[in-house]
């Protein structure tokens, strides 16, 4: 039985892997391991166990996000991202909640049961604000599931929310390495403090969403096996993984973009790591490598995110360069889309996709 494992000798990748399978766990060296001399044959191996997991628990199911781009105004600097503060180029937009509210109306009439409103840290944004768009959304569409992805807040405003009828949270921890997290953010910032809004959500009793860069400046192995670890003590309902793609105003933008490569290495690992996880292929992936996406499919992911936003807004929100899919009518996104999934041999579901735990 491979339950056990007497570590007389270090173990090979493939018996990582199996480990990770049974078990669920790794230990930071095992994992540093196992990403840094990842063969091809390793992750065909991996790839292959992550789709039969996936194939049994979710069977072809690829669940639908309707993501509205809320507002491109944002108190915060991160270093990598266009929307930071100090970039005083971006064009910058916010939408009103009767706006909001058309995008969650044109998407339930597509289908969607999901509505993931997302943008950056906009002080405009109050607590009352928020609260009442969810809870107009969830008059207007009782069946739908809503997902916050609209920064770090306090514990008491997260209740609110929840109170209010949110569902899901997404909050990309970006790294799990402290010296790194400063190396992408101003000494403002702190990684503790992200952390403990991730634990807070998930004590209020949210779906969650953690997640990183791949191949962001600085990034190491044990970065990456400092996250991997992490997201086993989490054990978050979502996480979110995509390349680092570098923005032209910027700090970092004369780096190189992550490695799709690696992305979908990293997305059959999660998918051993967390089974029931609910794993987006992102529209990074996409953005550098045409068949990204259906790549992301057959490594693990079981999530899309079309974007259900006003087209002439779409590319005013640039978190980097090149973004895919700004200049789509949300109906001609979601059938391209659809056709993309089916192509890769699964089914796009119309339903709310929550976490089966």
């Amino acid at each position: 039985m491979l339950k056990h494992y007497i570590l007389k000798k270090k173990m090979n990748n493939q018996q990582l892997i199996d480990k990770l399978e049974l078990d669920g766990i790794l230990s930071f060296n095992e994992f540093k391991q196992l990403l840094s001399t990842y063969s091809y044959q390793d992750f065909n191996y991996a790839k292959k166990r992550a789709n039969k997991i996936t194939k049994q628990i979710f069977s072809n199911k690829i669940y639908i996000r309707g993501l509205i781009e809320i507002s491109s105004y944002c108190k915060n600097d991160c270093y990598y991202c266009g929307l930071r503060k100090s970039n005083l180029k971006a064009l910058r937009y916010r939408l009103n909640k009767e706006e909001i509210l058309l995008c969650c109306n044109e998407g339930y009439k597509l289908g969607f049961r999901t509505f993931v409103l997302q943008g950056g840290e906009d002080p405009w944004y109050t607590q009352e604000r928020i609260a009442d768009i969810v809870k107009k959304i969830k008059k207007a569409h009782p069946d739908c599931a809503i997902t916050l992805s609209v920064g770090e807040k306090s514990k008491e405003i997260y209740k609110a929310w929840k109170e209010a009828g949110a569902d899901r949270y997404l909050l990309r921890h970006e790294t799990a390495n402290t010296s790194h997290y400063h190396m992408l953010h101003p000494e403002s910032m702190h990684l503790s403090n992200r952390k403990q809004c991730l634990y807070d959500l998930k004590e209020l009793g949210y779906q969650v969403g953690a997640g990183f860069m791949v191949g962001s400046p600085g990034q190491t192995w044990e970065h990456l096996a400092e996250d991997l670890v992490f997201l086993q003590e989490l054990q978050p309902q979502m996480v979110g993984i995509g390349p680092f793609i570098p923005h032209h105003d910027t700090k970092f933008a004369k780096e190189e973009a992550g490695s799709v490569d690696l992305t979908l290495k990293l997305l059959s690992v999660l998918r051993l790591l967390l089974p029931k996880v609910l794993l987006p292929a992102t529209t990074a992936l996409g953005t550098l490598d045409p068949l990204g996406r259906e790549k992301g499919l057959s490594a693990g992911a079981n999530v899309v995110m079309p974007n259900l936003s006003p087209v002439e807004n779409r590319k005013q929100y640039e978190l980097y360069d090149n973004k895919i899919c700004t200049g789509d009518e949300a109906a001609k996104c979601k059938n391209c889309l659809s056709a993309r999934v089916r192509s890769a041999g699964y089914e796009l579901v119309e339903d709310r996709g929550d976490y089966i735990g």
